[in-house]
């Protein structure tokens, strides 16, 4: 893999650091600026929300940059935000400062993931997308509870002090390493948006929300279900969500290799894998050691969906990907939204945190459905092809 992807990989991982850092720094944020946790809580909406608006909105402005320069406009923007999270005074600087940090997010990562599969031979594509997200899966098991442990030490301004670092290393990273890739230039808005015709890129974009959104009908609630149903300390979370951490990492580099031979089999095979392991863990989760193995398992094939589903969202919209490779990021965030949506659903309705698995594997089937359609047409189009191209030859 060309050098260039470390410096993708590294932004991604100061990204993803930031992203979930506050959840493990809630209670000492709540305490210094003197609010409620659930108030605490809403940073975390807060920033999600803000990739989901800010992703189309920093596509529009960036869609005429070269996307080296894109990129570093949008480090720029992560930098100032986590500097302004760092001498926030007070809950709602914090929160706009939160907002200010994720609208890098979408955008960053949809623009990356375009010159990620830009650097390769065509084969090894959905391998470059997934290197550069190892920067985020590593963020979940290096970079959170590293920062997390900083902020209880030290104060939490201190951890968004190291994040905002992390961002001006990846600023210089892609500013050295990153090429100019002039020949690949976007085209411009109005050619980005007519690629959104195409009802193929929107099947991409509802295969993401529903192929990502299953993993967060239980993560959501991850810590409720290995406390109260696994029986697992407050440490031991810790321990599980670091194996889970761990599982994505594999499971994201998995997925790119899969995805590179045969990206739409590879991608039904892992969503029916997905669903499988929820549904045993609606088993294992009454157990610690089968319930950690499940854990384990279950963070391999729900980051294997990742580089499949944007290399999907890259090729259908081969011709103006900027925006498209964009939004799928956008859409990731709302599967995010919906599944502990869903989830919370769930609960409130009465019932048990052991239901939420089998609520996770119904969406994983949804998707499943939705990709073997995707199939279909894809089929049904090289079908049209093949016969046009006959018809042709018999004319002439």
């Amino acid at each position: 893999m060309p050098i260039p992807l470390l410096a993708l990989a590294i932004s991604a991982f100061a990204i993803g650091t930031t992203e979930f850092l506050i959840m493990g720094l809630l209670p000492d944020v709540a305490r210094d600026l003197g609010v409620t946790i659930p108030a605490a809580g809403l940073l975390v909406t807060g920033y999600a929300l803000g990739v989901a608006v800010g992703a189309p909105l920093l596509a529009v402005l960036t869609s005429r940059m070269p996307r080296k320069l894109a990129l570093q406009l949008l480090m720029g923007v992560f930098i100032v935000g986590n500097v302004m999270c760092a001498v926030a005074g007070n809950y709602s600087l914090l929160m706009v400062a939160r907002v200010v940090a994720s609208f890098a997010h979408g955008s960053f990562f949809g623009i990356g993931a375009v010159v990620a599969a830009s650097l390769v031979p065509q084969e090894k594509r959905a391998s470059a997308i997934a290197m550069m997200f190892t920067g985020l899966t590593l963020a979940t098991v290096l970079g959170v509870p590293f920062g997390t442990a900083i902020g209880q030490q030290f104060g939490w301004r201190v951890a968004f002090w190291i994040v905002s670092g992390f961002g001006v290393i990846s600023l210089l990273g892609v500013t050295a390493l990153v090429p100019n890739l002039h020949d690949h230039a976007p085209a411009g808005l109005g050619h980005e948006v007519r690629v959104l015709r195409d009802p193929q890129v929107w099947i991409a974009l509802g295969m993401t929300v529903l192929g990502f959104g299953g993993v967060f009908v239980v993560f959501t609630y991850i810590a409720p279900i290995l406390e109260q149903v696994s029986g697992f300390s407050p440490r031991g979370v810790t321990l599980m969500l670091v194996l889970f951490g761990v599982g994505l990492t594999l499971g994201n580099m998995l997925g790119g290799k899969l995805a590179d031979r045969a990206l739409m089999p590879s991608l039904m095979g892992i969503l029916i894998a997905l669903a499988v392991v929820m549904a045993i863990f609606t088993k294992t989760s009454h157990a610690a050691i089968p319930a950690a193995i499940t854990v384990f398992v279950w963070g391999i094939a729900a980051f294997a969906t990742v580089p499949p589903l944007q290399m999907r969202v890259v090729a259908k919209a081969a011709a103006a990907p900027n925006l498209a490779s964009t939004l799928n990021i956008g859409a990731f965030n709302v599967g995010n939204a919906m599944g502990a949506w869903l989830g919370g659903l769930v609960i409130t309705r009465g019932l048990a945190l052991d239901a939420l698995p089998w609520v996770a594997a119904a969406v994983s089937i949804a998707a499943l459905a939705l990709t073997w359609l995707a199939a279909r047409l894809d089929a049904r189009e090289t079908g049209g092809a093949a016969a046009r191209v006959a018809v042709s030859q018999d004319a002439c």
